[in-house]
């Protein structure tokens, strides 16, 4: 049987705020960016474990603290400097693209599919 956690205050804000059209609408897409950001950091940690660097090294190379690197790599809200992304990057053997977010026409998809497919 499942135990239901009390309601914080702040929960209980949080639900009336998100009542009032206005502030939902402007929540939204805030919470994907951070989420988006959150996803992001998690895939550079992926990159680390996979490459075998510590976190250790990894702050050694990019000339951060080890605390610093610690906390930047396995909180739940990182908020990183992009001069800090890129170093973390370049240590790492990764860069950064920038990949276009507009919606595609599934035809436009197929095609696309298609082409690399047969280039490939």
């Amino acid at each position: 049987m499942k135990s239901k956690t009390a309601k914080t205050r702040f929960d209980r804000y949080f639900s009336a705020q998100m009542k009032n059209r206005k502030f939902a609408a402007a929540y939204k897409p805030a919470r994907t960016g951070i989420d988006s950001v959150g996803a992001f950091m998690r895939s550079l940690e992926d990159a680390r474990t996979t490459s075998g660097i510590s976190k250790a090294k990894l702050a050694q190379l990019t000339g951060t603290q080890p605390a610093a690197m610690r906390r930047l790599l396995t909180t739940d809200a990182p908020n990183p400097t992009l001069a800090t992304v890129m170093s973390i990057l370049k240590s790492l053997g990764y860069g950064l693209a920038l990949v276009h977010m507009r919606p595609k026409s599934k035809a436009k998809q197929a095609w696309r599919a298609a082409a690399h497919s047969a280039m490939a």
